[in-house]
């Protein structure tokens, strides 16, 4: 429980983050972004513990939350960015 927590006000910040280091013209606010920084945080914990790089129980680091946030956010813009051309 306290890991998901953790990962939850890790990637609070790590969406903060990879807005900022994400390249290009991101139209996506505060909570949107915020948000998907949660969601990269809590894909790179279970990817991590899938991949056998954290034990049950333990979160991702705040660096790997970035990377899942940026990678998040990438595939979030992607697919606002095919929506809106149809």
């Amino acid at each position: 429980m306290f890991s998901l927590i953790g990962a939850i006000i890790i990637g609070f910040f790590a969406g903060l983050i990879a807005r900022a280091v994400h390249p290009g013209d991101d139209k996506a606010g505060f909570i949107v972004t915020t948000v998907l920084g949660i969601i990269g945080s809590l894909l790179a914990t279970y990817l991590g513990r899938w991949m056998g790089w954290y034990a049950d129980g333990e979160a991702a680091g705040f660096i790997m939350s970035v990377v899942g946030a940026v990678l998040v956010l990438f595939i979030y813009n992607l697919i606002m960015r095919k929506r809106h051309q149809v």
